[in-house]
């Protein structure tokens, strides 16, 4: 089982000096949101971004984590 806090220190140590936001959309533990502010986003189109969140997961997406939503978006964008 992977954790709330796992999720969020896994995409702060991957991406340092972002914000990162990690809801449990269902309460069951592998439905999960992520809202990530990151300047390592800047440049890349949404596919990207979302790969490198997903990347850092492995097989827990899928598994574990059945369920990964993800928003991820520069300091200076005003939408997701």
């Amino acid at each position: 089982m992977i954790t709330l806090e796992t999720i969020q220190k896994t995409i702060e140590s991957n991406l340092p000096g972002s914000q990162v936001q990690v809801v449990d959309l269902t309460g069951t533990g592998d439905h999960i949101e992520v809202t990530v502010v990151s300047k390592d986003f800047e440049g890349k189109s949404p596919l990207e971004r979302h790969r490198m969140i997903y990347n850092m997961f492995g097989a827990d997406v899928g598994g574990a984590i059945h369920a990964l939503s993800i928003k991820a978006r520069t300091p200076d964008a005003k939408t997701p």
